[in-house]
């Protein structure tokens, strides 16, 4: 069984020596490790994948919460393979309806096996859309739509999500958050194709260059920034010559970024790829 461990907190002495001695106690095989030690910001975090026997997964989930609690660590211990089936999924937004849409009737319609737990969004743009699915609304934003990057993971945390889907949610998640959910569990649209075009306008920036050829792209988030473009799927159209901006973003916003989500979220979902060492590989088959 391949499981996910992350540990975040305050940085101090011996944090990851009780988490690895546990884990290799147990007898299991570290596949991959990662560290963050940043002394100006005080946060050290660490991100395991570990095989270990199946049965043992529910008491290192309990040891690895006791040892947290001692260390004042905040750690998760998460497997894929707990609900292949049928993964727990939030999803993220902001302005733009079209992404989250597209992935809910791809749900619904039986294209995706996985449940909505819940959507979060730092304006309420989404909030109808979430209600007439049948979906919990959750609004982390203030006045001005600044996000509350606390409450986002309290809240991922409270509905037990297996992946965190933004949705064309228009705010970059600070690190620990990436941490805290690292080893492929964030999943993030770009209304752009990476990386010839990364940013805020990725539809003007191919414009003024005279591209025909537009996209998006569904890739991971990784802690670690500029560390690569972690892409799952992208989506192309093109169009002609003279093709005017306001039809190049109507195309791209309405029809391609959702086809670009759903596709990129079914591949993960149905364990066709997986993220191991910030590269995108074909999932192998787990004991």
């Amino acid at each position: 069984m391949l499981v996910v461990i992350t540990a975040v907190g305050p940085d101090n002495v011996g944090l990851a020596d009780p988490i690895i001695h546990y884990v290799t106690g147990l007898g299991a095989n570290i596949a991959e490790i990662q560290m963050y030690d940043h002394d100006e910001e005080a946060v050290f975090a660490m991100f395991l994948r570990v095989h270990i026997d199946a049965d043992l997964y529910n008491s290192l989930r309990t040891a690895l919460t006791e040892i947290g609690r001692l260390k004042k660590l905040s750690i998760r211990v998460w497997s894929a393979d707990v609900r292949r089936d049928c993964p727990r999924i939030a999803i993220c937004t902001t302005y733009r309806a079209e992404p989250a849409q597209a992935v809910l009737e791809a749900i619904a319609a039986g294209d995706i096996n996985a449940i909505p737990a819940v959507m979060i969004g730092n304006r309420d743009n989404c909030k109808g859309l979430a209600e007439s699915h049948g979906v919990d609304w959750q609004n982390i934003g203030g006045e001005k739509g600044e996000a509350n990057d606390e409450q986002m993971i309290e809240i991922l945390d409270q509905y037990d999500v297996d992946y965190v889907l933004l949705a064309r949610y228009m705010r970059v998640l600070p690190a620990t958050s990436c941490w805290k959910y690292a080893g492929g569990r964030i999943i993030n649209l770009h209304h752009g194709l990476l990386p010839s075009f990364p940013g805020i306008r990725p539809y003007h920036d191919a414009n003024e260059v005279r591209m025909l050829t537009f996209g998006a792209t569904c890739h991971f988030i990784v802690p670690e920034l500029d560390a690569g473009n972690q892409i799952i799927h992208q989506e192309t159209f093109s169009v002609e010559p003279g093709t005017k901006i306001e039809e190049i973003l109507r195309i791209g916003q309405e029809v391609n970024e959702p086809t670009c989500l759903v596709e990129g979220l079914r591949r993960v979902v149905a364990g066709e790829v997986e993220l191991h060492f910030h590269r995108v590989v074909p999932r192998k088959t787990h004991d």
